[in-house]
C-alpha cells in the first residue's frame, strides 16, 4: 500500500540533493549544506517514525520531521530572497509547504487522537 508522506518526502529529498549539487557548482557551500541536511532529514525521520515501536515514538519522529520541514522552508526562502540560488525555487517551496501541512496534520492527530476523533465526529 502506498504511503503518501513517505513517497513525497523521498521525492523531495531527491530534489534537494539536485539543488545542492547546483549550488555547490556555484561554490555556495554554507546555506546549501544546511539545506541538504534538513531537507533530507525529513524523509529519514519519516522512515524512522514508520518503524516506531509505539505511538509516542511515532509521534516524536514525525515531530522532528515537521521541524526539519520548517527549517528547510526557511533555507529555501533565504536562498530565494538572497539571490544565492539561480534557479526558480517556487516548486521546492510548494513541496516544502505541502510536507509541512501534511506533517502538521499527522502530528496533531497522533498527539490528540481522542480530540481529533471528537472534532471529526462533530463536523460530520
Amino acid at each position: 500500500m502506498p504511503n503518501i508522506i513517505r513517497e513525497k518526502s523521498y521525492a523531495f529529498s531527491l530534489k534537494i540533493i539536485s539543488l545542492y549539487r547546483e549550488l555547490a557548482e556555484k561554490k555556495e557551500f554554507i546555506v546549501s549544506k544546511q539545506l541538504l541536511r534538513s531537507g533530507t532529514s525529513i524523509g529519514a525521520n519519516i522512515e524512522e517514525a514508520l518503524a516506531g515501536q509505539s505511538r509516542k515514538d511515532f509521534h516524536a519522529k514525525l515531530t522532528i520531521a515537521f521541524k526539519e520541514a520548517k527549517e528547510t522552508n526557511y533555507w529555501l526562502r533565504l536562498l530565494r530572497d538572497s539571490g544565492l540560488a539561480g534557479s526558480n525555487l517556487s516548486s521546492h517551496l510548494q513541496d516544502s509547504d505541502e510536507l509541512i501541512r501534511i506533517l502538521n496534520a499527522i502530528t496533531r492527530k497522533t498527539k490528540y487522537p481522542k480530540v481529533s476523533a471528537q472534532l471529526k465526529a462533530s463536523n460530520s
